[in-house]
């Protein structure tokens, strides 16, 4: 039997397995899971070997994820899932400015992982975590880190900076951008189905539950919505976006909320569910009826078209738009209001094409090519993990 890879994907509101199989030719994909943090009663969905395995966890959503964690590698081991496992890749948020690729973890680097916490102090945990739970189960496991900052390493350090005081930003206080393993994934596989588009000036949309927009040049990240956190950019699930640095201070000048309460505001009540009061899930909104919950859509759909045409600025001009994550994949309403307040740049839809999630949704005349792709970061963590680990 050929060695097992398990790669782990811990985000806001789920954390995604992928099994590979390393052969001569690298990664093979062999069995998908997610666990949907929000599901209650708390399962494992897992589908390998062409069967469907729906495993119950025992555990508290907690802040850390500890408890998840320990549950879910517990289950994997009785379903024997795990049999055959040689290394594990997981997705870690953060990896500061000395990472511009994979490594693999070991006491200094799991060290290292953790001093950056406080740059990403809701995100960075969540991975940590399960690299320690696993730890303890396989101590002898070889483990490698794959970093969503690590791709935007290629921008200039112009679109980098913040204009704040030199001392702040040598300290590394500048954009790191997000969302990065999810962004090589599509470079590349925009360059397997669509090569001239690829070599281009091409703005991907990951519109998720977290979400952000990259602008890509011959498939190397030039700019990005998010900046120093995971905050910055379009709005989110639950996340503000991008807001002027005076509403924090009046909130504590002026209302009185502390730090903790202004980070549980931003980054859990606002976003589509601070907008609508109903729900951070897109399709909840989507099916709702209420003013609130469509003015929090048409927002979402204005604020990602800003942020497109932003970034085509800083290409200087574009060629192609990218959709993906799970919203960008299967919101043709969301895609198609994007698109339309993108029409002044040459965006023309194919109205039957985006209802069928086809590949590419853009119509006749249109000066841009518009495509639908789904994204796969457990793929990039894994070929990633081979690279270093062969």
């Amino acid at each position: 039997m050929e060695p097992l890879l398990l790669t782990l994907n811990a985000g806001s509101s789920s954390i995604k397995l992928g099994l590979f199989r390393l052969g001569d030719g690298g990664p093979s994909p062999v069995g998908r899971g997610r666990l949907d943090l929000q599901q209650v009663p708390l399962t494992l969905s897992l589908d390998r070997a062409g069967r469907h395995a729906d495993l119950p966890l025992q555990a508290p959503v907690t802040e850390s994820l500890h408890e998840v964690a320990d549950a879910m590698l517990d289950a994997l081991e009785r379903d024997g899932v795990l049999a055959g496992l040689h290394a594990a890749g997981h997705r870690v948020v953060h990896g500061g400015l000395q990472h511009r690729g994979p490594v693999r973890i070991d006491d200094a680097a799991l060290a290292a992982l953790d001093a950056l916490t406080p740059l990403a102090p809701l995100h960075q945990p969540h991975s940590l975590r399960l690299v320690r739970a696993l730890r303890r189960l396989r101590p002898a496991l070889a483990q490698t880190a794959s970093f969503d900052t690590a791709f935007h390493q290629t921008q200039d350090p112009l679109a980098r900076r913040f204009a704040l005081p030199r001392a702040l930003h040598d300290a590394g206080v500048q954009r790191y951008g997000f969302h990065g393993l999810s962004y090589a994934f599509i470079a590349r596989e925009l360059a397997r189905l669509a090569p001239q588009a690829a070599d281009g000036r091409v703005v991907v949309a990951h519109l998720g539950s977290g979400a952000s927009l990259c602008g890509l040049q011959a498939g190397r990240s030039i700019d990005t919505s998010m900046g120093f956190s995971a905050l910055d950019g379009v709005p989110m699930g639950t996340r503000c976006g991008a807001l002027d640095a005076g509403v924090p201070l009046y909130l504590m000048q002026q209302r009185g909320l502390s730090h903790d309460e202004i980070e549980d505001l931003l980054y859990h009540r606002s976003g589509l569910l601070g907008v609508s009061g109903i729900s951070a899930d897109a399709r909840t909104l989507r099916a709702s009826d209420a003013p609130a919950a469509r003015e929090a859509l048409a927002l979402f759909a204005l604020r990602c078209a800003g942020e497109a045409a932003r970034l085509a600025t800083t290409l200087g001009g574009l060629d192609a738009l990218v959709f993906t994550a799970g919203i960008g994949e299967h919101d043709a309403a969301l895609r198609a209001a994007v698109c339309e307040r993108l029409g002044w740049l040459g965006v023309v839809l194919d109205a039957d094409a985006n209802a069928r999630h086809a590949l590419r949704i853009d119509g006749p005349g249109s000066r841009i090519a518009v495509f639908v792709i789904a994204t796969d970061e457990e793929r990039t963590i894994a070929d990633e993990a081979w690279a270093l680990l062969r």
